[in-house]
């Protein structure tokens, strides 16, 4: 059972496990590759049973279908859980995506959130990218509203500048930002090209330290790279929606699979498999949340929920740091 208790500080509870579950791999064939929905369903609540009780996703995942599949994975056993949830991105009758942070699309998104995860309830709810078209005021005063009526219990936000975030905290308490950070990627400019205003090493770590909020890291495994695996752009369909990672199939591709092969070779000496030595460099870091790895196999879940059982040494966090200042070009 999670602990509920609730402070009036801005933070998720203490009892959150080290590892979340990311839901974007619950997304649907056309998404990603070899995408089973018996398996998902099963890694979901193999999660569970391991353990993890903090689950990310959002509406724009497969357009609801991640929302759906985890909403069936989670039957029965929702007490167990947080779930948290986005908002923000809506698509329109051709599935063409836009921000919308209006007050009557948020409510609009959150029915239709309730609905499809089978809950009265979300846990976390966070705006998954600013609209610069609408006033966040307004976005502020729907959320905390929905808050005060119960149906969301924590806000966030994910993608924010440090500016935006301020003008944010102006209205009411934000407990989360979430954020693209992980070894290979500290400070990253951009998101699959997408241009990121933060950064989230240097500027947004400290300042979420000193909020008292909880810094929820998303691609910890980099989609995959930071893996025991490895990523194989040829190996996966042409769909896969990594194949529009430039730093998994693009020109930086080189750069981020050389620094992976050399903390594979690192955490092989550790005795240990990369992902966790990824999950586990992450959540040794002050005001960590838990590490959103996304996970749709029985051996992913076990590998990432595995990274909770033991925590990376002073010297080991030295060994990483000489292995990444060999490999400067890194974002």
């Amino acid at each position: 059972m999670v602990d509920m208790r609730y402070t009036d500080a801005p933070l998720i509870p203490e009892s959150m496990s080290v590892v979340g579950f990311g839901c974007w791999p619950l997304s649907g064939p056309g998404v990603w590759s070899d995408y089973s929905e018996a398996a998902a369903i099963e890694s979901v609540r193999l999660a569970v049973d391991l353990g993890v009780n903090f689950f990310d996703v959002a509406p724009v995942y497969g357009l609801g279908h991640a929302e759906e599949v985890l909403g069936r994975a989670l039957a029965n056993r929702r007490d167990e859980v947080l779930i948290a949830s986005k908002f923000g991105l809506v698509w329109d009758e051709h599935d063409q995506v836009s921000n919308n942070g209006s007050g009557p699309s948020i409510r609009a998104e959150l029915e239709a959130s309730l609905r499809r995860l089978g809950t009265d309830r979300i846990d976390v709810y966070q705006m998954h990218w600013p609209d610069p078209g609408c006033d966040i005021d307004e976005t502020m005063a729907t959320v905390l509203d929905l808050q005060a009526d119960g149906e969301i219990r924590y806000i966030g936000l994910s993608n924010f500048s440090i500016a935006e975030m301020e003008q944010a905290r102006l209205s009411g308490s934000v407990a989360t930002f979430q954020g693209l950070y992980n070894l290979l990627e500290h400070n990253p400019d951009a998101y699959h090209g997408i241009p990121l205003e933060y950064r989230s090493r240097s500027e947004v770590l400290p300042y979420v330290a000193d909020a008292g909020m909880a810094f929820l890291p998303y691609s910890p495994l980099l989609q995959g790279l930071l893996t025991e695996a490895g990523y194989d752009a040829v190996a996966v369909d042409a769909s896969d929606v990594r194949h529009a990672n430039p730093k998994l199939a693009g020109p930086d591709a080189p750069v981020y699979v050389a620094a992976a092969a050399d903390l594979r070779a690192l955490a092989a000496d550790m005795g240990r498999p990369l992902s966790q030595v990824a999950i586990n460099w992450l959540a040794a870091q002050a005001g960590m949340g838990p590490v959103i790895a996304g996970s749709y196999t029985a051996d992913q879940v076990e590998h990432n929920a595995g990274a909770g059982d033991w925590e990376l040494t002073t010297d080991e966090l030295g060994a990483i740091d000489r292995v990444l200042g060999r490999h400067p070009k890194l974002a």
